[in-house]
C-alpha cells in the first residue's frame, strides 16, 4: 500500500475525478479524501512521475515534501471549516481548529504557508469567506446580520467593510449584480 498526498483536491467533488484517473491507471484505490489517497499499484501502475504529469493534466498533481503536504492540509482544513462545517463556533475558533486538525502551532502553519504560496494564511482565511459570504448571499436564506454572525464577523459594518476591501463592490453592489463574480475555491491561490 502506499499514500499519495495531492494537491489541489479542494472540494468534494475532486474525489471521485482523482479516483477514475488513479483506477484508469491501474492503480487500486483502498480510501480517498481531500488531499489523501492509500493506492496499491499493480505490475501495470505508471510511476510517480507518470501519475504526476498525468494528475497534473487535471489540475492536480503529487505532493512530495513534507513541508508542502502540510500547506495543502492546511488549505484544505480552511476550506472545510468555512465551506463545509456550518459550524458558528468552529469559525470563531479558526485558528485552534488548525492548530488541533494539523498538529502544529498557527505560527508555524502561517510561516510554512506564505513559504509556499503567493499569499499569507490569514489572507486565504479571509479569501475564503468572503467566496462563503457570496454563496450565503446567493443563497438568499440568511439576513446580512445573520451571515455577519455565522462568518465570525464583530459586525455587518465589518463584514461589509472587509467585502468591500477584498472584491471592489460592495454587499449591496453584489447583490444588485448578476453574481459572476464567485471565485472556484480551487482558484483562490
Amino acid at each position: 500500500m502506499e499514500k499519495l498526498y495531492i494537491k489541489n483536491m479542494m472540494c468534494k467533488c475532486c474525489i471521485p475525478i482523482v479516483r477514475n484517473l488513479l483506477e484508469s491507471n491501474n492503480i487500486k484505490v483502498l480510501f480517498i479524501k481531500l488531499g489523501y489517497a492509500e493506492v496499491i499499484f499493480s505490475e501495470n501502475s505508471p510511476s510517480f512521475t507518470e501519475i504526476d504529469k498525468t494528475l497534473q493534466q487535471v489540475g492536480f498533481g503529487l505532493v512530495i515534501s513534507r513541508e508542502k503536504r502540510i500547506v495543502e492540509q492546511t488549505k484544505i482544513a480552511v476550506i472545510e471549516l468555512i465551506h463545509f462545517m456550518n459550524n458558528v463556533n468552529s469559525i470563531v475558533q479558526k485558528t485552534d481548529y488548525l492548530v488541533e486538525k494539523l498538529n502544529l502551532s498557527y505560527q508555524q502553519l502561517s510561516k510554512l504557508f506564505s513559504k509556499y504560496e503567493n499569499t499569507t494564511l490569514e489572507k486565504f482565511i479571509i479569501q475564503n469567506k468572503i467566496e462563503r459570504i457570496k454563496e450565503l448571499i446567493d443563497s438568499d436564506e440568511f439576513t446580512l446580520s445573520e451571515i455577519a454572525y455565522m462568518m465570525d464577523y464583530s459586525s455587518v459594518q465589518y463584514l461589509s467593510s472587509q467585502f468591500k476591501k477584498e472584491t471592489g463592490i460592495t454587499v449591496s453592489e453584489y447583490k444588485k449584480d448578476d453574481r459572476s463574480e464567485r471565485i472556484a475555491l480551487e482558484d483562490l491561490l
